[in-house]
């Protein structure tokens, strides 16, 4: 019927010999019902999500310190192939210094010309195949609430883009949306569409999941992060609401080092002269956090860039760029993903 669920087999025994002790449903389309626990001697242990607290659920407030480590495996190349990498940046929520790039041969910085996204650029010719590389960054992160907005930058988000339709579908449910729940104003519109997404969509890497298109989160009402968002910037956008689109990576909180599961992406809104950051995949899986994640973003996350359709020059041959969180690898003028690894550690301080 669709539904996705999250199964975890405990064993025990040896290497060679193990056999089953338990079977438990641990989530059921992205909900779960316990999260994981690392004692002091490295074990874990389950909790009841009842008994779990913000931590243990994925959140660091105030803020957090970690090295970050962004490595890549180039696969072979046939004859000519080309890199774009998304580099993390300072700005009022996270200080970034590169501790080193180790990169297989020269490279260049460039940046989107509208989002000013810092990316790392290259060349590639067949004596680079097979090859691997990182950046490596120590990151200081501020829990992100709602701050202050640039003159005149909320203009910029309210068009209709490549995934993120404008158009009368979106005003007409959003019209209903607004009505069902008596928002009548920019604020209590966006917890309106908030709301709605949580309720109506699961979260589901199936289909065409990843792609963050906004009809086709609206048409299967499934999807992973970057549906979840694309629904609510459509939606958002077509009621005149702008909104805008990031994507990083979310720091385990539960543990202090190894690796991290992918990237991650969340939206922001305008309303009252400010951004009001939220994070709608999250709220559904822990519906403890749901108030939480409506104006706020936890401080374990790292940035790597910002919008969607990003202009890059030199650019790819496929045209713009749909969002920036793994390498986009061409080989030969192809499109190729590439294996990627991102892990951690965690320092009180720099």
């Amino acid at each position: 019927e669709g539904d996705v669920y999250d199964v975890d087999f405990f064993m025990t025994g040896t290497k060679d010999s193990m056999y089953l002790t338990r079977t438990e449903l641990h989530k059921i389309n992205g909900k779960p019902f316990y999260s994981w626990k690392q004692n002091p001697d490295k074990t874990w242990v389950t909790v009841p999500i009842k008994q779990s607290n913000n931590q243990l659920l994925g959140v660091i407030e105030g803020s957090d310190s970690f090295t970050f480590t962004y490595a890549f495996e180039l696969p072979e190349i046939n004859s000519s192939a080309e890199i774009w990498l998304p580099l993390a940046q300072t700005d009022s929520f996270q200080t970034i210094e590169i501790v080193e790039i180790n990169f297989p041969t020269d490279y260049q910085f460039i940046q989107d010309q509208s989002n000013e996204n810092n990316i790392l650029y290259a060349g590639l010719g067949k004596e680079e195949s097979n090859t691997t590389g990182f950046v490596k960054y120590q990151v200081k992160r501020f829990e992100k609430q709602a701050y202050p907005a640039r003159e005149g930058e909320n203009k910029l988000y309210l068009g209709s883009e490549s995934f993120l339709p404008v158009n009368n579908r979106f005003i007409e449910l959003s019209d209903e949306i607004f009505q069902k729940a008596e928002a009548n104003t920019s604020l209590t519109k966006a917890r309106a569409l908030y709301d709605y997404i949580i309720d109506n969509m699961r979260y589901a890497k199936q289909g065409k999941y990843g792609t963050g298109d906004a009809m086709y989160a609206c048409d299967s009402k499934s999807g992973n992060c970057t549906e979840f968002h694309s629904l609510f910037i459509s939606l958002a956008r077509s009621s005149g609401i702008p909104a805008r689109f990031a994507v990083g990576a979310a720091i385990p909180s539960e543990r202090n080092e190894g690796g991290v599961n992918g990237y991650h992406c969340w939206a922001e809104f305008y309303a009252d002269g400010k951004w009001w950051p939220l994070d709608i995949s999250e709220a559904n899986k822990y519906t403890a956090l749901a108030t939480y994640y409506f104006g706020h973003h936890p401080a374990n996350r790292i940035e790597f860039s910002k919008g969607r359709n990003l202009e890059i020059i030199p650019s790819p041959r496929s045209g713009k760029v749909n969002f920036l969180a793994y390498p986009v690898f061409e080989n030969n003028g192809e499109l190729v993903q590439i294996k990627t690894d991102f892990r951690f550690e965690r320092k009180s301080e720099f």
